[in-house]
């Protein structure tokens, strides 16, 4: 071993190394150099705190400018928000009147619907009442008529068949009589042409229907001309009565 470290040592030599360099090399752990004794000595350059890149210096003119900016962003803002807010209520506005212009056509189309109704029925009142005169004077020949022959019953089957269809028609118009006898009197559905003194029967009840009525749906047709029975009045007595009561 001595004699590989010896020949290292001449080697070196003859290469010129300095003898500091051998014995680190030879020794058994490593050191540290120093640059320094190379004679290169490594200097880091130091940075200067003014020129440090990325920072801007505020100026008096750069802050006025800002603050310029930043008034008129405020402005436009403001602006730009009135705009919104009077939008908003132009668009309530029109919902307003959208929602009254809806309420008022549909309010429209009821009544016309209604009007339109109440003509159909007035209009279908004014036909049928001018058809029932003719039904009242088929029902005077049935109660009046009496057919004796074949020929006088054949003529009576076919008016009164003319009678019938003609009555059927009626009731799918909705046209239905009425049935007063042994009722009440009710002015709002009789109408009384006759008083009849009698003690059978209640003060108003009615007696015998002479026209018959009709409603129409629900709504009076047409009034029903009727006898109702009246009080039945003490009967006077007689002059002969009288003489014998004044010489008794």
């Amino acid at each position: 071993m001595m004699d590989e470290n010896k020949q290292v040592n001449n080697t070196s030599q003859q290469l010129g190394e300095p003898i500091e360099v051998q014995q680190a090399m030879n020794s058994d752990s490593p050191a540290e150099i120093n640059s320094n004794e190379f004679g290169s000595e490594v200097t880091e350059p130091v940075s200067d705190p003014t020129n440090v890149v990325g920072e801007t210096t505020l100026t008096p003119e750069s802050e006025v400018a800002a603050v310029e900016t930043n008034e008129v962003d405020t402005a436009a803002i403001a602006e730009l928000t009135q705009q919104v807010e009077s939008l908003r209520a132009q668009l309530d506005e029109r919902n307003s009147l959208y929602m009254r212009i809806a309420a008022d056509f549909e309010n429209y189309r009821k009544r016309t619907q209604k009007e339109k109704e109440e003509t159909e029925q007035q209009v279908k009142r004014n036909t049928i009442n001018e058809l029932l005169p003719v039904v009242d004077n088929f029902e005077r020949a049935r109660a009046h008529l009496k057919p004796q022959t074949d020929s006088e019953m054949t003529i009576h089957k076919s008016y009164q068949g003319v009678y019938k269809q003609l009555v059927d028609s009626l009731k799918r118009l909705g046209v239905s009589p009425m049935r007063p006898e042994g009722q009440e009197f009710d002015p709002n559905l009789h109408e009384a042409v006759l008083r009849e003194p009698t003690d059978e029967h209640p003060e108003g009840t009615v007696l015998e229907e002479l026209v018959r009525g009709y409603y129409l749906g629900d709504r009076v047709l047409r009034h029903a001309m009727v006898k109702v029975a009246a009080p039945k009045e003490d009967t006077p007595p007689t002059s002969d009565q009288e003489l014998s009561q004044d010489n008794s």
